[in-house]
Parts: C-alpha cells; structure tokens; sequence
C-alpha cells in the first residue's frame, strides 16, 4: 500500500492535522498509514519499531485535541479543557529527560522512558504544544482551495494554497473556465 501525503514539511503539529484530507480519510487509520507517515517525518520524531494499534490510538487522541485547540489559538481565544487536558497527559505520560552520549563528542540528547505509543503521543503533543504557544500561531492558515482543509504557516503572506502546483492550479483553471463561459 502506497500512501501520499498531500502536505508535509509544515510544523509536525501541522503535519499530524494534516492527515484527514478531504476525500482520502484518515490517511493513519491504521498502522500501516501511520508508520509510513513517520518515515515521511524520519528525523522529526523518534522512530518506531513496528508501528501497532496502540500506538494508532495514542496518535488519533492527541490529534483529536490538537484540532479544536488550534482552531481556538488561530482566533485568539481559550483553548477547550478537554483538549488541553488531552495534550497535557500526553505529554506527562512521557516526560522526557536528558541523557548524555559519547558519539562524535559529548551530547545531551533529550530521551523519554515509556513505551512507544505514549512516547510517540508525547512527542506529538510537545509539537502541537510548541505550535499553540508560538509566536505565529495566529498566522496558521487553511487552504483556500475548493473542499481542501489542509492547513499551513505560509512562509510568505500572499500564499493561498496548502500546495500551489495542486490547489492552487485547480483554482486558476476554475477562474478560468468561469471567464471563459466553458462548463466542466
């Protein structure tokens, strides 16, 4: 099974969201679509062995919070206590701690002792935690593409679409046909 990813490299609290496009479903439904969405995300998360049904629900649940507080930072108010509460035991399921390794030198690498599903929520929920605390948090945008709700932080103010080359081309051929008087 090969699963694309309509839009990734956005904040992973972004990237996590991201993953229920219109008309595809809930591309980490199972397993398998979750793990091939953590080898997209190789270097931004700590990787699983062998990706289970536990560790689906851990995701889905801090993604379930991860929306709703999001749509309430974006519009400058309080975030649901549900939401919040979710994120919050998440990320105290695994808290993580500092380890120092001997490689190329000494380093201080952040570890967390728990299993992989609450690690891996935890690390999801510090992202959207980061996201919902940060500075551009109000820049957050959703696709003005027809029936996309993909969501991005633009780089630049005048963009529009999650992805240019897909929505974006989609709306400028909708324009114009409409100028043009042709149907579909």
């Amino acid at each position: 099974m090969t699963v694309n990813f309509p839009l990734t490299g956005e904040p992973l609290g972004l990237d996590l969201l991201n993953t229920r496009p219109v008309g595809a479903g809930d591309l980490i439904a199972d397993p398998a679509g979750l793990g091939a969405w953590l080898a997209v995300q190789t270097g931004r998360v700590t990787p699983v062995d062998g990706v289970g049904a536990a560790e689906v629900a851990a995701v889905h649940a801090v993604r379930e919070a991860a929306g709703p507080a999001l749509a309430a930072a974006r519009r400058g108010e309080r975030p649901p206590a549900g939401a919040l509460r979710a994120l919050n035991a998440a990320m105290a399921a695994a808290p993580a701690h500092r380890e120092l390794v001997w490689g190329d030198g000494l380093a201080a690498l952040p570890r967390r002792a728990a299993t992989p599903a609450r690690r891996l929520a935890a690390e999801l929920a510090e992202a959207v935690a980061e996201l919902l605390t940060g500075p551009r948090v109000g820049e957050v945008r959703e696709c003005e593409g027809a029936d996309c709700v993909l969501l991005f932080l633009p780089a630049h103010p005048r963009r529009r679409w999650c992805v240019a080359s897909a929505c974006g081309n989609r709306a400028r051929v909708a324009r114009y046909y409409a100028r043009h008087g042709k149907a579909d």
